[in-house]
């Protein structure tokens, strides 16, 4: 493992020439953005964005999804997403007989958990936009998911996510780092969220993050940590607890796992990992690969567990996995020094009072 990391590590170093142009690409892009050369367009309803300047996983969908659960009560709301890794292309509409290869598996995971949500999906969010609102003209407010470095349209609201555990302020341009922005973007956020931070972070711990980022006056600056609900069973939704008696054979592909599988040491007897690539679209052999794993496993106490972005892909085979006790783990922000209520007035706050520009 630490001789692949170096290897990776190692090759992505040789690549620095490719970061360069890749950097100068980007900064001239955002030039002329920022000299109006590039237009960015509002239109008349409040947009709030949420992204990153990374790749990899900062928790966009749940803070998606936190959004959906504290506005959607309240608004009629609706999420755009590009729908990455789907089989379609063009602008989509969610249904009750949409699939995730037809949108994506985060958009679907949107879907399955808020039915009652306009969902869609479109590479070109300037014109999704029109034809989302043309589709559900009695909708109040848009979550654009993964939509910082798109500025193509100008959300209302800008919501930027950065792992704790690699800051964008000590990042690089792909493909020697992560970023796919550069890293003085984060001054046109008006909300940076600082994720996936140790629960125990002490004060001293986050002053030094602050002043590391050196948010704006104007900016505000929350921090969070990952909170993992009961698992529930993929077809009856059935929740039980894990316990330490549990030996578990976790599936994922997603981008960062280590979060979860810090989790697992902590709440099982022994887990086994299957990992796949990021938005991998599960296939027959796959099937055969969790399942013999899952009957190689000794432990009368034993389950699958994955996380819902891989169940939206998983449940195609759900007949077959339902006798191997398939469960999907729920993954939520939980802001931290309770400044939860102060994210939220925010976010109200902005709607309440949006005004085109």
């Amino acid at each position: 493992m630490n001789f692949n990391f170096y290897l990776l590590k190692s090759f992505r170093i040789l690549l620095f020439p490719f970061s360069l142009i890749y950097g100068l690409i980007v900064i001239l892009r955002n030039y002329l953005y920022d000299k109006n050369m590039f237009k960015s367009v509002s239109f008349n309803l409040p947009i709030i964005g949420i992204g990153n300047l990374s790749v990899g996983g900062t928790g966009k969908s749940p803070m998606v999804e936190y959004l959906i659960d504290l506005l959607h009560t309240h608004y009629k709301i609706a999420t755009l997403s590009r729908g990455y890794k789907r089989k379609t292309k063009g602008y989509a509409l969610a249904n009750a007989e949409t699939t995730a290869l037809e949108i994506g598996d985060e958009p679907m995971q949107f879907h399955t958990k808020f039915p009652e949500v306009a969902v869609a999906v479109g590479e070109e969010r300037i014109v999704a936009i029109p034809q989302l609102l043309h589709d559900r003209p009695e909708t109040k407010v848009i979550i654009l998911d993964d939509a910082f470095q798109h500025r193509s349209i100008k959300p209302g609201l800008n919501i930027v996510l950065t792992d704790c555990g690699n800051l964008f302020t000590r990042d690089f341009f792909l493909p020697t780092g992560d970023l796919r922005d550069q890293r003085s973007s984060y001054k046109r956020a008006d909300i940076i969220v600082v994720t996936k931070c140790p629960p125990n972070i002490s004060i001293e711990e986050m002053t030094k993050v602050r002043e590391e980022i050196r948010p704006s006056i104007n900016q505000h600056i929350f921090f969070t940590t990952i909170k993992y609900a009961a698992p529930y069973n993929i077809i009856t939704k059935e929740k039980r607890s894990l316990s330490l008696e549990d030996e578990v054979l976790l599936v994922c592909g997603i981008a960062n796992p280590r979060p979860l599988k810090s989790y697992l040491v902590q709440q099982v007897k022994t887990y086994y990992q299957l990992s796949y690539s990021d938005h991998h679209i599960f296939t027959i052999d796959d099937l055969k690969e969790i399942s013999t794993k899952y009957d190689e496993m000794q432990s009368e106490k034993k389950l699958i567990v994955t996380t819902e972005k891989d169940a939206v892909r998983l449940v195609k085979f759900s007949d077959a996995l339902i006798r191997k006790h398939l469960y999907v783990l729920p993954i939520q922000h939980e802001f931290l020094e309770g400044r939860g209520t102060q994210f939220d007035n925010i976010v109200n706050t902005f709607i309440k009072t949006y005004q085109v520009n």
